[in-house]
């Protein structure tokens, strides 16, 4: 029997009752999801909800978001403003219950809101609990109160201000969030926002939310009468549709709203996102299972009914059907349960019901009453699955190469002696030259070298079927050895780091492009799992008498030429234009060192706005690209021709 320990006291004096916010500050990670850059803008999230809350009970059309120089953020709506009044068995005002109290708020029985996203009523005292202070300004029935807190304590009671117009009324939350809880280097993103709230603007049809950034004048403001219509046109627009927006908004019985939009294009991806009461359930859920469920046995309906399907064949499946479509599904439900505060995932049962129903009786009738549209979608899924039948048999190809003992991995491959993948990396390297310097500087126990030669194809042109006959990505998919597709499988990956290690070119941009379009295409668990990486080598070596120093950006160098003291005329300055360029010991001390590189982690921070973006640039549309380049030309640097 082990010794028990003497040190360590289990009594009941040792149960610890965390006051008010204080569970909040210990725990971040329970009520926003962490204390990361992501944790960060949930703030701004949380507050905002509260809005839209305020918007979908019909009491709030202007939403107005202020990034403040030191990071601070105001929101302001013209809803109905917090409730100021002392609560009858609390006995202080609702605001200040409102503000510091967990699982206190207007949206548990039914009463203060119709639907709503804040489900838990942690949302805004959380943010008030992590923010080194907060201020909050409520105009209601004729009079102006304000309360100040810092770190989740009020430093008052509410005071009243007198009177206002009476037709002013709304909340004004004003927040800084605590350095002591997110820690280092962390700052919102303006674009990060900007796609949040645009998201927003779309599913909430007739609110304005205007976004201003006081730290360098940017701003945006959105306002769709469209809804979720003008949202599937937005994704589409470079892409070329098969027919018109199919539209569906139905109100259940027991309150549930289901509102859908679809339509089908020429492309080979899917685009298909999922909101409950306006938050982007990014997991999906029981609304997203519904939809997919309601459009193939739809299709499969539609198809045997018009002998487009013969007797012989089989029904199409899911992968089929869903090829080329764009479809955003949003519900309003009354009492929504998601799987955890962040609100990624749905699990309401009787939301899978509603919009399977709604869904299936509008898409039907389209088409029905839409038979040359009807046809070519039903064409597009033929094609799909004869296009899966053929990267089934490509891919079980590959999968039996790769089980003979000569060819479990791409001869080109420099493979590492470790086998433990969580500590292992690969580099895709670009060229044979500078494939041979990361084989001579890697450190062979943990690095692995796999050369590309030339750009590999364009897998945003392409199907399954014909990117598995291509010999680039076969040498990668054996060499990851996660499959692909249908067979992808996180648990077979060999390397815990992918690192793409392309040069600082146009070339090297290009290749680059066209792998992370790949990941995000054919491997997305990769990228979401936080296994993707791309190396930043050098763009200069900056020698000045016995020093070397090497700098990663034109801001890199102009802070070394600034520590040396010297102008760029008066130094050794080499601009590396390919890895090639450098000799192993340089690529190994610049590059592959984990001890002096940079990696850049590969993120998925708006599904919506990465899959339009590779369709811009990889797809067939060529007026938006160039409208792109011609856009973002004045911001290109090193550029080599």
């Amino acid at each position: 029997m082990a010794e028990k320990s003497k040190s360590v006291s289990y009594e009941a004096k040792d149960i610890q009752v965390l006051e008010g916010l204080e569970a909040v500050r210990r725990r971040p990670g329970m009520y926003v999801g962490g204390t990361d850059i992501k944790a960060l803008h949930h703030l701004i999230y949380e507050v905002v909800d509260n809005s839209i809350d305020e918007a979908l009970a019909g009491a709030c059309d202007q939403i107005d978001i202020i990034i403040h120089e030191n990071d601070a953020v105001t929101v302001t709506d013209n809803g109905r403003g917090i409730p100021v009044a002392e609560h009858p068995t609390e006995k202080r005002s609702a605001l200040e219950l409102v503000m510091t109290t967990l699982h206190a708020g207007g949206k548990f029985d039914g009463g203060g809101y119709k639907v709503s996203g804040g489900l838990h009523g942690v949302g805004v005292s959380a943010v008030n609990a992590l923010s080194e202070w907060c201020e909050v300004e409520v105009r209601r029935e004729g009079q102006f109160h304000t309360q100040r807190y810092e770190r989740g304590r009020p430093q008052g009671p509410v005071a009243s201000h007198g009177k206002t117009k009476p037709d002013e009324t709304g909340t004004k939350t004003t927040f800084r969030f605590d350095p002591e809880i997110f820690k280092g280097d962390v700052s919102y993103r303006f674009e990060t926002l900007v796609q949040r709230f645009r998201e927003m603007a779309f599913v909430t049809r007739g609110v304005t939310i205007k976004l201003l950034d006081e730290r360098d004048g940017r701003e945006m403001a959105f306002h769709f009468e469209g809804g979720i219509t003008s949202f599937v046109r937005y994704l589409n627009r470079n892409r070329e549709a098969l027919h018109p927006v199919v539209h569906v908004e139905k109100e259940m019985d027991d309150g549930l709203v289901v509102d859908a939009a679809i339509q089908y294009t020429e492309a080979y991806a899917e685009s298909v996102y999922a909101f409950a009461n306006t938050i982007n359930t990014i997991d999906g859920g029981t609304h997203l299972t519904g939809l997919r469920s309601a459009i193939t046995r739809t299709i499969n309906d539609f198809a045997r009914k018009n002998n487009l399907l013969k007797e012989s064949d089989s029904n199409f499946r899911g992968d089929d059907t869903w090829e080329g479509l764009t479809a955003i599904v949003s519900v309003k439900v009354p009492d929504p349960q998601f799987e955890s505060q962040t609100k990624v995932k749905l699990m309401n049962p009787e939301v899978q019901t509603a919009t399977q129903q709604a869904v299936t009786e509008a898409f039907a009738n389209f088409l029905e009453q839409n038979s040359t549209a009807a046809r070519a979608i039903v064409r597009k899924c033929l094609t799909s699955a004869r296009a899966r039948d053929a990267a089934r048999k490509a891919r079980d190809l590959v999968i039996r190469k790769s089980a003979l003992e000569s060819m479990t991995l791409p001869g080109k491959l420099a493979d590492c002696s470790s086998k433990d993948s969580a500590n292992s990396e690969l580099y895709i390297v670009e060229g044979d030259s500078a494939g041979g310097s990361a084989k001579q500087g890697r450190d062979r126990h943990f690095q692995a070298i796999l050369p590309l030669r030339g750009k590999i194809l364009n897998t945003e042109r392409a199907r399954l079927d014909k990117i598995l006959s291509n010999n680039e990505i076969k040498s990668l998919i054996s060499a990851l050895g996660t499959g692909i597709g249908e067979s992808f499988d996180l648990e077979g990956l060999r390397y815990g780091r992918t690192i793409i290690m392309t040069d600082a070119d146009v070339d090297g941009s290009h290749i680059r492009t066209l792998l992370l379009t790949f990941f995000f295409r054919f491997m997305q668990p990769l990228i979401e799992s936080g296994h993707l990486y791309i190396a930043q080598p050098p763009l200069y070596l900056i020698s000045y008498r016995n020093k070397k120093e090497y700098a990663y950006t034109e801001g890199d160098k102009e802070r070394i030429l600034k520590e040396l003291g010297v102008e760029e005329g008066r130094v050794g300055l080499q601009r590396y234009k390919g890895l090639g360029e450098m000799n192993p010991e340089q690529l190994w001390e610049t590059t592959m060192d984990p001890g002096n590189r940079v990696l850049l982690l590969v993120t998925i921070e708006d599904a919506a706005e990465a899959d339009r973006t590779f369709d811009m640039l990889m797809g067939s549309s060529v007026p938006p690209r160039r409208r792109f380049i011609q856009t973002h030309a004045s911001e290109v640097r090193n550029l080599d021709v």
